[in-house]
């Protein structure tokens, strides 16, 4: 035991280290975290989730969506293209210098020198960046995720499945909730095919009473009711939706730059 102190010793040093490195160092790098700016405005990225979206998110985790479904968008390069802005006051040297120049399908480096060649005979020109990836060719969205993207959100739901598509940017793709409510209700009423199981908990099937409620849901044609009945849904189908039309990871920034 005359070496008791010593293990003992180790051991704090060891359990210390591994807390200063696992919980310590991410709560200061993360902790922290502000939002942050978009590029080329004066707006500020990412917005607070408003009190039903914030409330949805909650929804979406206790039904377990995060096991279907990721937030987490991957790129694995950028595309540069040149767009000219003016012609300056000698146009046609302009167009028969841009004639000469590859103007799309470039790297940042190529992109800019030929904007710069641009500018040297009168002309203005842009750079624009487009991300590009497997998920950025599906529509998932139009660049990577990053950490600033989950600022806002407690408990954060990257998820680490696709059984069905990435839900970044979802609010940009599908902004109607009546598309969202309907799609919770009968997803295969929806989309052909869907192997996502309906969430008709969170609705009610209830007899119209003196006039169809405002709140019914509105179902493509093709999907059936019963006669005489409509659905309803409830406070968490609506937080849920708000949560899902909340996700519009789609704003340019330093850390992910596009031009939209």
């Amino acid at each position: 035991m005359k070496n008791g102190f010593g293990i003992f010793l180790a051991a704090f040093v060891a359990l210390a280290a591994s807390w200063c490195g696992f919980v310590l160092a991410p709560e200061k790098q993360l902790g922290g975290a502000t939002e942050t700016a978009v590029l080329n405005s004066s707006d500020t990225y990412p917005l607070q989730r408003p009190g039903d979206a914030a409330l949805g998110l909650q929804v979406y985790r206790a039904n377990g969506c995060a096991a279907c479904h990721t937030e987490q968008v991957r790129q694995d390069g950028i595309v540069a293209s040149v767009v000219l802005v003016k012609p300056g006051k000698n146009p046609e040297a302009v167009t028969n210098l841009m004639s000469t120049l590859k103007l799309a399908g470039l790297s940042k480096e190529d992109a800019d020198a030929a904007a710069a060649k641009i500018k040297t005979a009168g002309g203005a020109a842009e750079v624009h960046i487009a991300a590009t990836g497997p998920d950025i060719a599906r529509g998932w969205g139009m660049r990577q995720s990053v950490a600033v993207d989950y600022l806002y959100d407690d408990v954060v739901q990257p998820g680490n499945l696709r059984a069905g598509p990435d839900l970044a940017n979802i609010g940009v793709r599908e902004p109607d909730a009546n598309w969202q409510l309907t799609h919770l209700y009968a997803p295969a009423g929806v989309v052909k095919g869907s192997p996502m199981p309906p969430f008709r908990y969170l609705f009610e099937l209830r007899k119209i009473g003196d006039a169809p409620s405002p709140d019914a849901l509105r179902f493509a044609a093709g999907y059936s009711l019963p006669a005489g009945y409509e659905v309803i849904p409830t406070p968490e189908a609506k937080e849920l939706a708000a949560y899902l039309l909340s996700l519009r990871a789609n704003a340019p920034l330093h850390s992910a730059p596009i031009s939209p």
